[in-house]
């Protein structure tokens, strides 16, 4: 089971839950965990992924301490990590 940390930015688009529990097989990537929340709440996929299945540019994903990018992407293992789901802020003066 992994743990999902969502902003309250994005916790609109699945009910108000800011943590979503997600089952986790052995093997599961990160893609395997956004298709599970896809299929659960399917706003929430659509504002994580394109229609490519690419992760959005805006959509930062934290696995542990690490941004996904840094390491293999959708493709990065997930064991027993937690996740953190942030989108990027623009703004300022």
């Amino acid at each position: 089971m992994v743990d999902v940390k969502l902003p309250a930015a994005l916790a609109s688009e699945c009910g108000g839950a800011r943590h979503l529990h997600i089952d986790a097989p052995p093997g599961a990537t990160l893609a395997d965990i956004l298709d599970q929340i896809a299929t659960q709440h399917p706003r929430l996929g659509r504002r994580l992924r394109d229609e490519a299945g690419k992760l959005r540019r805006y959509v930062n994903i934290y696995i542990g301490d690490d941004e996904s990018r840094r390491l293999q992407g959708l493709q990065t293992p997930i064991t027993d990590q937690d996740i953190h789901i942030l989108p990027s802020i623009a703004g300022g003066t």
